[in-house]
C-alpha cells in the first residue's frame, strides 16, 4: 500500500513543476504529515525530492529527475481507454488503475503537454445514466468485469425476468455494455451468445479456467443487433392514430423511435386539415396510453376502441377539472 503511494507521489511530482503538501495530500488521500514522512522516505531512497519552506513552498524533483516507472500495466492500459467514463471505471473497480495510468502518461509527456489531461477533463464529460432515476451499481459487477478482462469462465446464478426462480449457467463473458445506467453482460452460454442484466445476478464464481475467445466476435455489432431485436419483440400491439403536424414531429421522441419513423413513412399524405393517419406498433395499450397522452389534443386515437374510450374518459375528466373555479 505505501509502496504504491510512494510511486504515485513520484509520478505526481514528475508530471508537475511543484506541488504543495496540501495538494499532494488531496491527490494521495492522506494527511499532510504522511506526505512529509513519504517525502523523507523518498529522499532517503535516493530520489531527489526537494522541500521548499514557506507559504509558497512545496515539493519538487531536483535536476529534471525522471523515473523509469512509467510503463503501463495491462489493467492500467485498458483503464486508460475508458477514462472518459469515470463512473463506469469506479463501478468496475478500475478507478485506481485509471488514475495510475493517467499519472504515468502525464509523467512521460513533455512539460509543455502536461496540462493536456486536465484541459480535456474540463471540457468533456460523459454522463451515461438516464434522467430521473438514481442508478444503482450491481454488487457483483467488479467480479464480472474482472472475468471479462481475463477471459475467465464464470458460474453465475441469476433471477429470470418477472420470476422469483433462479437459474445457473456456466458463461464465457465476452463483454460489458452500459446502457442508460444499466449494466449488461454479453456472454456465450454453450454455443449461443446471450445478454444478461448484471443486477439480476445473485451469485458469480470466477473460475481459474480461461475460455478461447472467438476473435470474430464484434461486441458493438452484437449489441446493436440484439437491442434492435429486443425493441421489435416487445411491440406486440397496434394502434391507429390521427396526428397533427406538430404531433407527427414529436412522435419519434414519444414512442419507439424506429417504430414511429416506419409508421410515418408508411402513412399516406396528410388530409386537408394537415393531419395524418398512422398505424403504430406499441408494447401494450397501457404503455401506449402513458406515452401518447403527452401529445394531448394534437392526437386522436382511432383504434382500438378500448384505447379511444380511455382517452375520451381522460379528456372528459380534464374538461371537468378545468371548468371548476380555482
Amino acid at each position: 500500500m505505501r509502496a504504491a503511494r510512494l510511486i504515485r507521489m513520484v509520478l505526481l511530482l514528475q508530471s508537475r513543476p511543484a506541488m504543495t503538501a496540501a495538494e499532494l495530500a488531496r491527490e494521495l488521500e492522506v494527511s499532510e504529515r504522511t506526505v512529509t514522512r513519504d517525502a523523507q522516505a523518498l529522499s532517503e531512497a535516493g530520489i531527489p525530492v526537494y522541500a521548499e519552506r514557506g507559504r509558497a513552498g512545496g515539493y519538487r524533483l531536483v535536476g529534471g529527475y525522471r523515473t523509469g516507472l512509467t510503463g503501463l500495466a495491462r489493467d492500467e492500459a485498458e483503464a486508460l481507454f475508458l477514462s472518459g467514463l469515470p463512473s463506469a471505471l469506479r463501478e468496475m473497480g478500475l478507478e485506481d488503475a485509471a488514475s495510475a495510468a493517467r499519472l504515468k502518461v502525464s509523467a512521460a509527456l513533455l512539460p509543455s503537454l502536461r496540462d493536456a489531461s486536465t484541459g480535456v477533463s474540463r471540457r468533456f464529460h460523459l454522463d451515461a445514466p438516464g434522467w430521473y432515476r438514481e442508478p444503482a451499481t450491481p454488487e457483483l459487477l467488479p467480479a464480472v468485469a474482472e472475468a471479462v478482462r481475463d477471459d475467465r469462465t464464470v458460474l453465475a446464478r441469476y433471477r429470470r425476468a418477472g420470476q422469483d426462480t433462479e437459474a445457473e449457467r456456466e458463461l464465457a463473458p465476452y463483454g460489458l455494455v452500459l446502457k442508460a445506467g444499466v449494466w449488461y453482460l454479453c456472454a456465450r452460454a454453450a454455443d449461443d451468445f446471450r445478454v444478461y442484466r448484471i443486477d439480476r445476478f445473485t451469485a458469480v464464481a470466477v473460475s481459474d479456467t480461461r475460455f478461447v475467445r472467438d476473435e470474430g466476435f464484434d461486441l458493438p455489432g452484437f449489441w446493436n443487433e440484439r437491442a434492435a431485436q429486443f425493441a421489435r419483440s416487445i411491440l406486440r400491439t397496434e394502434v391507429t392514430l390521427r396526428l397533427s403536424e406538430a404531433a407527427a414531429g414529436r412522435l419519434p421522441d414519444t414512442v419507439d423511435r424506429v417504430a414511429a419513423r416506419d409508421a410515418l413513412d408508411a402513412a399516406g399524405p396528410p388530409g386537408a386539415d394537415g393531419w395524418v393517419t398512422v398505424t403504430l406498433p406499441v408494447e401494450s395499450l397501457d404503455v401506449a396510453y402513458g406515452q401518447l397522452l403527452s401529445l394531448g389534443p394534437e392526437l386522436e386515437v382511432l383504434e382500438p376502441a378500448a384505447l379511444r374510450s380511455r382517452f375520451a374518459t381522460a379528456a372528459e375528466q380534464l374538461h371537468a377539472l378545468y371548468r371548476r373555479p380555482r
